[in-house]
C-alpha cells in the first residue's frame, strides 16, 4: 500500500469518521493558501514586442525595421522573476540566426537547420531559479530573415509573464528591443565575457539602462516636441467635441472635517466627480475653484474634458487639490507598476452621447465604447472591442494591462507556492465545484462565497481579455477562456461557472456559458457519428479521443440544459457517453481505455485511473439530470452498473486504485480513487446500482484510505497525479506522470468524495430508521 506520510500525521488520526472535520480542514487549507489576491497592474507599451495567438512574442525584425543591411544585430532583453525553482519548456522558431543567452549563459545558437525552415520549432527547458532570471536574444540579420518567436510552451496553461529589464523600467511588462546594429558597433558598445573563446553579451539587466550605451526601445520619454504639448493633446490629438476622463485618487490626511478645495482651468467643459457624487461643473473655458467634502483617507477623483471647437488653446485641463491651504498629493487609484512618478489615468476620446457612466468608469474590470457606427449591430460585429479602448497613462504609447500571475506553473501544470485565485483553468473547475459543495453540506457561507467570488473575478474581465487579444495579440489574463479551441479550456470551469450561478445570479456568466455552449455544440470538432475528438493538427494529441472530454464537456451541457431549457444539449451529452462507449470500452474488464487514437485506428487499452474517474463521475452528473422516460437512460443506467462493477473488482489494498487501474506494479493514486468513490456514493443514494450493498462498502473503504494514506491532518493532499498526456505502455503513466502534493487535479474532487459519501451515510441512515413499536405494559 502506498504511504505519503506516518499514520499520526493522516487526517484519520486526527478526526477518525468525523466527515465535517475532514471537510473543513480541506476547504479552510485551501482557500488559506489561495488568498484572493488581484490581477496584477503594469505598464505596457503597445509599440513592444507583442505575442501570437500561440502566445509566443514575435521578434519579426524585418517588419520593424526594412533598412537593415548584412551583418547587423539587434537584442532583445527581459527579466522573469522566480518564486521556487521551476523548469519551463520555452519554445524558439527562428526566422534567422539566433542566440539565446539564460542568466548570462549561452542557452541555445540555432543551426543552419533552425533557419531556413520556417516550420522548425525548438524546444528547450530552463530552469527558472528563485529571484531574478535574465534572458537575452541576440539576432542577425540575413536576408532570408531577421528575429525569431519566443515563448513558453502550451502558453495557455504554462503563462510566461516577461518583465522589462534596468532600474528605469522596474515593474513594466514585455521585452525591451535595440535597432539593429552593426557588429563592430555592438561590440565596441557592449560589456562582454568570454566563455570558452566565445565573446558574449553580459550587461547588468538589474542596473541602470542610462550605464549602457546601446538605445533601447520602446522609448521611455515623449520627444522634446511631444513634451511640449499638454497631456490630452498628445494623448488623443485635436479631436473637437469629444470627450477623455482622467481618474486620479487624493489621500486627505486632514481628520478635523476641514473642507477641501478644487481649483484649476479648464480649456473646455469640464466635469469633476469625488467619489462618484458631482463636485464641479464648468460649462465653458476658464478658471474654476470650488469647496468639497473629501473624508478622511483617500477620495476617488474623476474628471471629463471636453475637446473645445473654440479657439480655447490647446486641450488640457489644471487641478490642484488643497485643504487649509496645504497641498493634497495626487496618487493613481490603482497600483500599477512601472507607472512611477505618473498620478493620472486615462480614457478616451469618447464620441459624444458614447460617455459611461460614472460608476462604470471607476474602475478596471471592463472596456469602454467610443464610437458608434452607424449601421452596425454590435452584436454581430466579430470586431466590435476594435472600438473600444481602456485605461492608458502619460508615457509614449503606455497601457495598463492586468496579467495574472498568482499560480507559480510548471511542468506539471498548475502546481506552486501562491495562490490560483481568479485563474479560469480545468483542474480548477473541479476545486471551485468542491468548494461550493462543501460549502453547502457545511452551512459555511463564507466557502460558498469564496468560491463564488473566485469565478466572478474571471467572468467579469472576460470583456477585457478579449479587447486585449485584439490589442496585444495575446490575452494577459483568461488565456483559455479567450484562446478556446479544445474542450478542456472551457468545459470544466464553465460547469463550475453555472454551478456557482445559483448563488450568485452574476450576469456575465450568461453570455460566457453562450459561447461555450456555441463551441461545444456547433463548432467542436466531431467524428462522422458525432462522436467528440481532438483534432489538434501538429501537436501530440492529433486525432485523438480522451475519456477525460467526458468530463470536459458533459457536466457543462448539463447544467446548460438546466439553464436554459435546451433539451437538446442534455441529449447530446447522453449521446456522447454511448458513443464514446464504442471507441473506449474495455469489455474484458469493464473499464474505459484512456485514450482511441484515430492515426491507428485503435484504443491504447491503457485504463488510466483519473481518466475512468472523469467518465465515471461526469455520469453520475448526466443521470442525475436524464428524466426517466429519456431514451437513452436505460442503456446509460446498464453502462454505469457495467462500471461499476469493473471499477470495484479492481479496488487495491486498502482501498485505493492504482494509477493503471489493471497493473497493481503501478502506484496507487489518490485522484481516481476519489472520483470513485464520488461516483459509487451517488450510484447508492440515487438508486442506480443493482447490487447497492457492494458499493457502499467499497465508498466507504475508499474514503477511510485516503484519509489515512492521502489527506494529512493539515488537509494537504498527496499522491494525485501530474496532468497527462498519453501513451500506449503503462509504464508512461506510472514512472513520467509522478505525484504532486495539492495538485488542483485532487484537491476539489477530495472534497466532493467527502461529501458524497457523508450524503451516503445519511441517506441510508433515513432509509433505516423506522418509528419504534410501542408495548403496553401487561395488566
Amino acid at each position: 500500500m502506498t504511504t505519503y506520510f506516518d499514520e499520526p500525521q493522516s487526517m484519520y488520526y486526527r478526526f477518525g469518521e468525523d466527515q465535517d472535520q475532514i471537510l473543513k480542514v480541506l476547504a479552510e487549507r485551501y482557500i488559506g493558501a489561495n488568498a484572493q489576491a488581484d490581477f496584477v497592474y503594469r505598464v505596457f507599451q503597445k509599440s513592444g514586442i507583442l505575442q501570437n495567438e500561440k502566445g509566443l512574442y514575435d521578434f519579426n525584425l524585418s517588419e520593424r525595421f526594412t533598412d537593415t543591411h548584412k551583418g547587423q544585430v539587434a537584442y532583445a532583453a527581459a527579466l522573469v522573476w522566480g518564486d521556487e525553482n521551476r523548469n519551463l519548456d520555452v519554445l524558439i522558431r527562428c526566422y534567422g540566426p539566433v542566440r539565446f543567452y539564460f542568466n548570462d549563459q549561452l542557452a541555445y545558437r540555432s543551426t543552419v537547420m533552425d533557419e531556413i525552415n520556417p516550420d522548425a520549432t525548438v524546444k528547450l527547458g530552463i530552469d527558472i531559479k528563485p529571484g531574478w532570471n535574465t534572458l537575452l536574444l541576440e539576432m542577425k540579420y540575413t536576408p532570408a530573415g531577421f528575429g525569431c518567436q519566443f515563448g513558453s510552451d502550451e502558453g495557455k496553461v504554462r503563462i510566461l509573464n516577461v518583465l522589462a529589464p534596468f532600474q528605469e523600467r522596474q515593474g513594466q511588462a514585455g521585452w525591451i528591443y535595440t535597432k539593429p546594429i552593426d557588429q563592430e558597433e555592438a561590440a565596441s558598445a557592449l560589456s562582454t565575457s568570454s566563455t570558452s573563446g566565445s565573446i558574449q553579451p553580459n550587461w547588468n539587466l538589474l542596473g541602470q539602462e542610462q550605464d549602457n550605451t546601446l538605445e533601447w526601445l520602446p522609448n521611455r520619454e515623449w520627444s522634446i516636441e511631444q513634451q511640449a504639448r499638454p497631456t490630452l493633446e498628445r494623448l488623443y490629438g485635436d479631436v473637437s467635441g469629444q470627450r477623455a476622463y482622467a481618474w486620479t485618487r487624493i489621500n486627505n490626511r486632514d481628520s478635523a472635517g476641514s473642507p477641501t478645495c478644487l481649483s484649476g482651468h479648464s480649456s473646455g467643459p469640464l466635469t469633476i466627480w469625488v467619489n462618484g457624487k458631482p463636485a464641479v461643473q464648468l460649462q465653458e473655458a476658464g478658471s474654476f475653484e470650488s469647496e468639497i467634502h473629501a473624508p478622511y483617507g483617500q477620495n476617488d477623483l474623476l474628471v471629463c474634458s471636453e475637446c473645445s471647437s473654440s479657439n480655447t488653446g490647446p486641450w488640457s485641463f489644471t487641478l490642484n487639490a488643497t485643504v487649509n491651504g496645504k497641498q493634497l498629493d495626487l496618487e493613481l487609484p490603482k497600483h500599477v507598476h512601472g507607472a512611477s512618478g505618473q498620478k493620472w489615468m486615462y480614457v478616451g476620446p469618447f464620441q459624444a452621447g458614447m460617455e459611461p457612466e460614472v460608476q462604470d468608469l471607476l474602475r478596471t474590470d471592463c472596456v469602454y465604447r467610443i464610437n458608434a457606427s452607424p449601421g452596425s449591430n454590435e452584436d454581430d460585429n466579430p470586431n466590435k472591442h476594435a472600438e473600444h479602448t481602456y485605461w492608458q497613462l502619460d508615457q509614449p504609447d503606455a497601457w495598463i494591462r492586468p496579467y495574472y500571475e498568482n499560480a507559480m506553473l510548471s511542468n506539471k501544470w498548475t502546481v506552486g507556492s501562491v495562490t490560483n485565485y481568479g485563474r479560469w483553468d480545468y483542474p480548477l473547475g473541479v476545486t471551485v465545484y468542491g468548494l461550493l459543495q462543501t460549502g453547502r453540506y457545511l452551512d459555511r457561507p463564507d466557502i460558498i462565497r469564496y468560491a463564488t467570488e473566485h469565478v466572478q473575478a474571471c467572468t467579469r474581465m472576460y470583456d477585457y481579455s478579449l479587447w486585449d487579444r485584439e490589442q496585444y495579440g495575446f490575452p494577459a489574463v483568461n488565456q483559455q477562456l479567450v484562446m478556446m479551441k479544445m474542450l478542456d479550456n472551457c468545459g470544466s470551469f464553465g460547469s463550475a461557472m453555472l454551478e456557482a450561478y445559483s448563488e450568485c445570479n452574476e450576469p456575465t456568466f450568461v453570455p460566457i456559458a453562450e459561447r461555450i455552449a456555441d463551441f461545444m455544440l456547433f463548432r467542436l470538432e466531431r467524428q462522422d457519428d458525432g462522436a467528440f475528438y481532438r483534432e489538434c493538427i501538429g501537436e501530440f494529441a492529433e486525432n485523438t479521443m480522451w475519456a477525460d472530454d467526458l468530463y470536459m464537456s458533459t457536466p457543462f451541457l448539463v447544467r446548460y440544459a438546466r439553464l436554459t431549457g435546451k433539451q437538446s444539449a442534455l441529449d447530446e451529452a447522453a449521446r456522447q457517453f454511448l458513443l464514446y462507449r464504442k471507441y473506449l470500452f474495455m469489455p474484458e474488464f469493464k473499464i474505459m481505455s484512456h485514450v482511441y487514437d484515430f492515426k491507428y485506428e485503435q484504443a491504447t487499452h491503457i485504463p488510466w485511473g483519473r481518466g475512468n474517474g472523469w467518465t465515471l463521475f461526469s455520469l453520475t452528473e448526466v443521470l442525475e439530470a436524464l428524466p426517466v422516460e429519456h431514451p437513452d437512460r436505460p442503456a446509460l443506467i446498464h453502462f454505469f452498473n457495467e462500471l461499476c462493477g469493473g471499477y470495484a473488482a479492481l479496488q487495491g489494498e486498502g482501498g485505493l486504485w492504482h494509477q493503471v487501474l489493471n497493473d497493481t506494479n503501478t502506484y496507487q493514486e489518490a485522484s481516481c480513487t476519489a472520483m470513485f468513490a464520488y461516483g459509487f456514493a451517488r450510484g447508492v443514494r440515487f438508486g442506480w446500482l443493482e447490487q447497492p450493498q457492494r458499493y457502499i462498502e467499497a465508498s466507504e473503504r475508499a474514503w477511510s484510505g485516503l484519509t489515512r494514506t492521502a489527506i494529512d491532518r493539515q488537509g494537504n493532499v498527496h499522491g494525485v497525479c501530474s496532468g497527462s498526456r498519453y501513451a500506449f505502455t503503462a509504464e508512461y503513466y506510472d514512472k513520467d506522470l509522478l505525484t504532486v502534493t495539492n495538485d488542483n487535479h485532487g484537491i476539489g474532487i477530495m472534497m466532493l468524495a467527502g461529501t458524497e459519501v457523508a450524503k451516503m451515510k445519511e441517506h441510508l441512515a433515513r432509509q433505516t430508521t423506522t418509528p419504534a413499536k410501542v408495548t403496553q405494559p401487561s395488566t
